[in-house]
């Protein structure tokens, strides 16, 4: 969508303002209800009321991560080759399925062994602190590869408000599984979950996302907030959460229960740890040459400096 043009809708499609305002007094009712609405709305920046529309222009301001100087991949290119096995299982699938999919409303429900569980509405999620733009590598297990410019804050912050319990050591992320917007393929256990261990999910790359390319997420890019993990194979960056559960055992995750000999838990990337039907040394980088490039892939995929002391100590060949 351009930056200021004004979709068209049918009279049908507008909903009553009475209908709205309900809506609107019923989420933050519910909020206030919880004790959580003053201590979300203090930590709001002034004047800045999300859209409900996919991709449209989101204040950002500069973000604290590695400059990355690689090409940015186009983002015609980075919308159209995804990952998102609820639309289907071919790369081109999100695109042409995903406009069924409906972000608002939407809510995060945070349980398991916190201090502080919740329900929170996307929109005052967006506003707990400023939106970040960050340009990460973002690695895929097939061995493709791409640069984004993604747009959100570090999960730390979310996590610090939550305030887990000494004993939570790691973090689950649940998917949205709903057959009305999704065409859920057979043979996967829905709703889709992954996993990181707390330390992971607080380390200040990992990055809560509501947008790429300066713009709310596109549907088949995990609209309305997902996960970027940027030194992991892109399966751990879960897409379209509505569930985030603390535990004090590493949980089950999708993948790692379909194929455990493919998709290990920690799923680092790994140059020197080939998969069980390619190598991983070598990816291929999607950006505006007319095909991709083959590039050497970097260990923890470039992010080397400011990780790899999370895994001290560990054989990277069994933890893959």
């Amino acid at each position: 969508m351009l930056i200021g043009k004004v979709p068209e809708f049918k009279s049908s499609e507008i909903t009553p303002r009475e209908k709205f305002l309900n809506r609107r007094n019923m989420i933050f009712g519910g909020l206030a209800a919880a004790g959580l609405a003053y201590e979300w709305h203090k930590k709001m920046p002034p004047l800045y009321t999300p859209s409900v529309l996919a991709a449209t222009k989101l204040p950002t301001v500069p973000g604290k991560a590695p400059v990355v100087t690689d090409a940015v991949t186009p983002q015609g290119k980075a919308t159209s080759y995804n990952n998102f096995y609820e639309f289907g299982t071919d790369k081109a699938d999100p695109k042409a399925n995903a406009g069924k999919l409906h972000t608002r409303p939407w809510t995060i429900k945070i349980d398991g062994l916190v201090n502080k569980p919740q329900t929170i509405d996307i929109d005052a999620l967006m506003r707990y602190r400023p939106l970040e733009d960050r340009t990460y590598r973002f690695r895929c297990v097939e061995a493709w590869s791409m640069v984004i410019p993604w747009v959100g804050y570090s999960l730390s912050e979310l996590i610090k408000f939550a305030d887990p319990k000494p004993s939570a050591k790691y973090v689950q992320f649940y998917s949205l599984a709903d057959r009305k917007q999704m065409d859920l393929p057979s043979g996967f256990d829905w709703p889709y979950s992954e996993g990181l261990r707390m330390d992971e999910a607080m380390h200040p790359l990992t990055l809560l996302t509501f947008g790429a390319y300066g713009q709310t997420l596109e549907n088949q890019q995990g609209a309305p907030v997902r996960v970027i993990v940027p030194w992991k194979y892109g399966f751990k960056s879960a897409k379209s959460i509505v569930r985030i559960h603390f535990s004090d055992s590493q949980p089950q995750t999708t993948w790692n229960d379909m194929a455990p000999e493919e998709y290990g838990f920690y799923a680092n990337v790994n140059p020197a740890h080939s998969h069980p039907r390619w190598s991983q040394a070598h990816e291929r980088r999607i950006d505006s040459s007319v095909f991709p490039r083959t590039v050497p892939t970097l260990p923890f995929n470039g992010y080397q400096n400011e990780v790899a002391s999370l895994y001290t100590g560990m054989d990277l060949n069994r933890n893959f």
